[in-house]
């Protein structure tokens, strides 16, 4: 049931952020993703609240670029109760060519009764040297995360995400920062 509900937030989360992406205010991406090098483990550090997370205290991302120039992925989430939650999809460029702005969909019951509906925004804002740390948003600003390669960041380079994110019109004071592996349960199902 659990999975359930948390499917379908996540459909409802993902339609609700969906946007034509022509707005002149929107956020400034990034001019090219190489997917390639994109590809790969990300470690959430802070998210700004999303429904679907409401629970989660770490959270990772697996990228995989597929044949066709689209990407696999798989988010992984431990809760506060330490069980592994994971959710699948499909990330397609929004303009063919163009690997900045992505349409993410997962794979659920309700992807599956209405094609593109819950699909989401997923824009590339900012790429730290070597694709080392990472900024992702939505065009509204509703949504934020702040991703890097290592599952904890210094205090030098969570500054430089919190600059670079309220450069971009980000409401950093409600950031959800990932619970540190000390204090989270030792169990993993």
């Amino acid at each position: 049931m659990k999975r359930l509900l948390a499917c379908l937030g996540t459909a409802l989360v993902l339609a609700g952020c969906s946007s034509s992406g022509s707005d002149a205010l929107a956020p400034k991406t990034v001019d090219n993703v190489d997917l390639k090098r994109y590809q790969g483990t990300w470690y959430e550090q802070a998210r700004l609240p999303m429904f679907f997370q409401r629970n989660c205290a770490q959270s990772q991302a697996q990228y995989t670029l597929k044949p066709d120039g689209n990407v696999a992925v798989l988010n992984r989430c431990l809760t506060e109760d330490g069980e592994w939650q994971e959710a699948k999809g499909t990330a397609t460029p929004q303009v063919p060519g163009k690997t900045d702005k992505l349409w993410v969909e997962f794979d659920n019951w309700v992807s599956t009764l209405l094609p593109g509906v819950t699909k989401g925004d997923y824009w590339v804002l900012y790429l730290g040297d070597n694709y080392s740390t990472a900024l992702v948003g939505n065009p509204d600003r509703r949504y934020l995360w702040l991703l890097s390669r290592k599952p904890t960041i210094d205090q030098q380079t969570r500054d430089e995400l919190l600059s670079k994110a309220q450069q971009q019109g980000y409401d950093t004071t409600r950031l959800i920062w990932r619970t540190p592996d000390a204090d989270m349960p030792k169990t993993t199902k």
